[in-house]
């Protein structure tokens, strides 16, 4: 599971659902300065956080591939 700045475990779901309301509202509007770059910074930090699972994945789809290729070389 992968950890947010704050210390917190959160899965790819949640960090993706989270991600999409950061965005509705800073598309919204209507906050201040500082709600904003707020919002921007949590934003930041949960892409990080999809983009560390989606790379995790991508990894053990590879490892997986790689080891059925290797078991197909085998057999032949």
């Amino acid at each position: 599971m992968a950890v947010t700045e704050g210390g917190a475990a959160i899965g790819y779901e949640q960090a993706r659902d989270e991600l999409v309301d950061v965005v509705r509202r800073l598309e919204a509007g209507g906050a201040t300065l500082e709600e904003a770059l707020a919002l921007w910074e949590r934003g930041e930090e949960l892409a990080k956080v999809c983009r560390h699972w989606l790379e995790g994945a991508r990894a053990r789809l590879d490892a997986a591939l790689a080891q059925e290729r290797d078991g197909s070389d085998q057999r032949e």
